[in-house]
């Protein structure tokens, strides 16, 4: 009892300081809001013109939220909390021992729980504030600003179309599902020997000084409205994280959520140490139609995740709509046919890690390629997938126990790096704005495959080196502070009953 106190002291203790550990100086007080939270447009952030200087039935309206625009983004938000759980938990559940099924839906729930009141506390505001190029600072502390409950009024924000605000909360509300379910991906990596208070402790740390970070790094700006004259463009720039500035492309989280976790999973996956018995008995999933469910639960809430991300029902949406479609199906099989060629015979629970790698490889590409991009990344990664939980991971040596780097951080840094390729419109692809005053796309003449595919490596290795540093460091202060590993009586006994005195099934 003394240990569970001790432990839940120093978490609260985390949560409390990280944010004055990892804060720069505030932001100005006339600073834009947090990225995709921009005033949602000039005259929205304005002062108030007196009287004197113009007749107030002369001023322009500031443009309010499209209930359609809103409708959508709170639709999606609500099938991404469907990704974790229920479906990324049963996916877990189902693969890991009949033993230990119950404290991996634990550790999904609760980490998911967890994460949503660090996210409303201080991971917004680190992650989505003006501070530095690397972390934002404390302007949506405990989310302070967002709802004015004295007027009744809610705090705007922008979407990538300039005078086309939402609701800042539905923003934040979205964002959560991102952040929660990133640190819950890791947990399949640390599966069926990791301490359930260590988990938690872990997750706060490295969502606190991992996560936060690179969100703010890759999708940290200004905000479309606030680019209105081209004498302000370097300024904005430099005021945005520092992968944005570089001009990297993520349309849904493939630096920031799944090469973020796959590293961290790996890192976890040495630490911890390999399962007894590993490599010398067997390990069947327990329940392999949980993780067809499961797999087909994601796949499904992965609209959500893609369309989700354009913050608009608009073309965007769509593009990464029917992309994300289309790249999961050709996964599905392309997983199939090399399982097939390597093992004579096609599994479920292939297809069902094909339909994830190739979720997992078009995220940074959904609104970012066009239809040959969807065909050629989802094919890719199912053959390329296929070979990171098999060759890459003996190579590697690693009990990562779910295969969360073979196929989060193989997929993502597939995807991330063919996002560089198939984003150029003579592939088929949208460009990128080349021009936040004008909203101008670039021409295919002057797209340049080599430089994006460059800017697309810089923002993988960052990820990866900035991950690797965090998970370590993580996870030597939760193993010294409550221990990583169950004890070996409580390993083989199984973490249901060990960890949280209970069963999944009756025998």
């Amino acid at each position: 009892m003394k240990k569970l106190f001790a432990m839940i002291a120093l978490v609260g203790a985390f949560a409390l300081a990280a944010p004055a550990a990892l804060a720069q100086d505030k932001a100005p007080a006339d600073a834009a809001p947090p990225a995709a939270t921009a005033p949602a447009d000039a005259a929205a952030s304005a002062p108030t013109a007196t009287p004197a200087a113009a007749p107030a039935a002369t001023a322009a309206p500031a443009p309010t939220p499209n209930k359609g625009d809103v409708a959508w983004l709170l639709v999606c938000t609500l099938l991404v909390i469907m990704m974790s759980v229920p479906a990324l938990a049963l996916f877990y559940g189902g693969m890991v021992r009949s033993k230990n099924i119950l404290s991996v839906l634990m550790q999904v729930f609760v980490v998911f729980s967890l994460i949503t009141v660090l996210w409303c506390v201080y991971g917004y505001s680190l992650a989505f504030t003006e501070g530095s190029a690397y972390i934002g600072g404390f302007d949506r502390l405990f989310l302070s600003g967002t709802f004015d409950s004295a007027t009744g009024t809610f705090a705007n924000g922008a979407t990538f179309s300039k005078n086309t605000p939402i609701p800042e909360l539905a923003f934040v509300a979205f964002q959560a599902t991102f952040a929660a379910i990133t640190v819950c991906l890791i947990v399949g990596a640390l599966a069926e020997r990791i301490k359930f208070s260590a988990i938690l402790l872990f997750s706060v740390l490295w969502f606190t000084f991992a996560y936060t970070p690179i969100a703010h790094m890759v999708w940290f700006w200004m905000g479309p409205d606030a680019y209105t004259d081209p004498k302000l463009v370097d300024e904005l720039t430099a005021r945005a994280g520092l992968i944005w500035q570089w001009g990297a492309l993520d349309f849904a989280g493939g630096t920031v959520v799944h090469i973020n976790a796959g590293v961290a999973g790996l890192v976890g996956a040495f630490l911890l140490g390999k399962r007894l018995g590993y490599g010398k008995e067997a390990m069947p999933p327990n329940n392999l139609p949980l993780t067809m469910i499961g797999a087909s639960l994601l796949w499904v809430g992965w609209f959500g995740f893609n369309a989700g991300s354009a913050l608009e029902a608009g073309n965007s949406a769509v593009l990464a709509f029917i992309n994300t479609f289309l790249a999961t199906a050709c996964a599905v099989l392309a997983w199939c046919v090399g399982e097939w060629l390597m093992k004579g015979k096609p599994s479920m629970l292939g297809a069902a890690s094909g339909a994830v790698a190739g979720l997992v490889a078009i995220t940074p590409a959904a609104g970012n390629v066009g239809i040959p991009g969807a065909f050629v990344i989802g094919t890719a990664a199912g053959f390329v997938c296929l070979w990171g939980v098999n060759g890459l991971k003996h190579m590697l040596g690693a009990d990562d126990t779910l295969d969360v780097f073979g196929v989060h951080a193989v997929g993502g840094i597939l995807g991330a790096l063919l996002t560089g390729v198939f984003n150029d419109p003579s592939l088929g692809g949208p460009g990128y704005v080349s021009d936040w005053v004008t909203g101008a796309v670039i021409a295919a003449k002057d797209y340049s495959i080599a430089g994006q595919l460059w800017i697309q490596a810089k923002g993988v290795l960052v990820t990866i080196v900035w991950s690797a540093v965090v998970a370590f460091a993580a996870f030597k202060i939760v193993d010294m502070a409550v221990g990583l590993r169950v004890s070996e009586e409580d390993e083989r006994e199984g973490l249901d009953i060990a960890s949280h005195g209970e069963s999944a099934y009756r025998l």
